[in-house]
């Protein structure tokens, strides 16, 4: 039996990542995460044989790459491997998920709990072991805790990015990828796979002078933002600026930011942080809401897409207002709100049009383009490149933009595919 890999998910789409990487005896799985359906029902992975499966490794707390763990610990027992803030940070995500889209998720709270109390932490560096495999991660610089995997086979080194980055931000330093050296094959995300972002210096330069402007003009801006990281990482900016103004934060962006301050090592600019947490308002409970509302201030809010989540509640009371700015910070989802709201300046078919300012800002904790292909060249012993975590079509573009300028093998897989070693 060979060494393989098997796409469980994260083919030819976003999110519901898991790769199998299998040897003659037994297999484990890089990330076993959902993404959703236009109706918000949960999308899982393919599944392997249980008896097969030796364990999981987690890049990162994300729901996309966490969402569907506790299924193998509903007839048995997996061991899984993630950083201690991974762990942290992944027990929340679940237990939100499973909150949201409990009757729609094939497990419950017990294998949840299961799953925390099979997940072993591990440190960046420090080679572990599982079968015959040998494992060593890195920071992905995605978002605090998230790791690049190296699984040492006998057919050479497999790197797996998990999501990446190798920007400059308040919560993460770039990605370490001087772990990649040796690479034969690279299993990489390509979620930008087609696009560059802006600098970020100039987004965070832009973005805080947008606000300044709305605020000097006497308006409340809201930046609906994801809970885990884009929040803390909007935050911390406006605390190492010294903005003159009230901040204002709601949603479980409270509860992450204390997960990140207890886990300073994984924080890059861990006082702009520590200094947001001190000094900036949490809305506890509804007086706090109209209070932060009806100030001229800021309002970080979950979600980031505006679909529920405290965000939609301010939406509605400071929408009407032409002095107030609505500023999204994330990525838009087709059929979402705030992609409607890019797209026909309103929340929904039925709304009226958005009479408050509104603009987007390029905050992406992924890798563009150039610094995907920046990323593959860390390799010196490129052979194969597995893009997966993309859209056909960026996907595609991504893999032919490789093909040309590396000259080695790429494969944009299906789900179900095997790829040999």
């Amino acid at each position: 039996m060979s060494y393989h890999l098997k796409i469980l998910g994260g083919g030819q789409e976003v999110g519901r990542a898991a790769i199998e990487v299998a040897g003659p005896d037994g297999s484990i799985v890089l990330d076993y995460g959902v993404n959703f359906n236009p109706d918000d029902t949960p999308n899982f992975p393919l599944q392997e044989m249980p008896s097969k499966v030796k364990a999981f490794i987690v890049s990162h707390a994300h729901l996309d790459h966490v969402g569907a763990l506790p299924i193998y610990q509903i007839s048995g027992s997996k061991p899984i491997y993630g950083t201690s803030i991974t762990k942290e940070i992944g027990e929340l995500i679940l237990k939100d998920f499973l909150k949201i889209s409990g009757p729609r998720v094939p497990y419950e709270w017990v294998e949840v709990k299961k799953t925390l109390d099979n997940f072993n932490t591990i440190r960046y560096y420090e080679e572990f072991e599982v079968g015959s495999f040998r494992i060593k991660t890195s920071s992905a610089g995605h978002i605090p805790g998230s790791a690049i995997t190296v699984v040492k086979t006998d057919k050479g080194d497999v790197t797996y990015t998990g999501d990446i980055n190798i920007a400059n931000t308040k919560l993460m330093k770039p990605a370490d990828l001087d772990i990649m050296r040796d690479s034969r094959v690279i299993v990489t995300e390509a979620t930008y796979g087609k696009f560059n972002h802006p600098q970020r210096k100039s987004v965070e330069d832009e973005f805080y002078n947008a606000i300044m402007e709305v605020l000097e003009e006497g308006g409340t801006v809201l930046v609906p933002a994801f809970s885990l990281s884009r929040s803390q990482e909007i935050l911390s900016l406006l605390a190492e600026r010294n903005i003159p103004y009230p901040v204002y934060y709601d949603g479980m962006v409270k509860t992450i930011m204390e997960i990140m301050i207890n886990n300073p090592e994984y924080i890059n600019n861990y006082e702009a942080l520590k200094k947001a947490y001190n000094e900036f308002h949490y809305v506890n409970g509804l007086q706090d809401r109209k209070k932060a509302y009806k100030s001229n201030g800021v309002i970080v809010a979950s979600a980031g897409m505006l679909k529920g989540g405290p965000a939609v509640y301010y939406f509605k009371k400071i929408a009407d207002n032409p002095k107030n700015a609505v500023f999204l910070v994330s990525y838009q989802a087709d059929n979402t709100p705030g992609r409607k709201l890019l797209e026909l300046g309103k929340f929904d078919e039925e709304s009226p049009l958005l009479k408050a300012r509104l603009q987007l800002f390029d905050f992406s904790s992924h890798a563009g383009r150039d610094q995907l292909m920046q990323i593959l060249k860390a390799s010196k012993s490129l052979e194969k490149v597995v893009v997966v975590h993309s859209s056909a079509d960026s996907a595609q573009y991504f893999a032919d933009h490789v093909k040309q300028e590396l000259g080695v093998e790429v494969i944009v897989p299906e789900n179900g595919q095997e790829i040999q070693l």
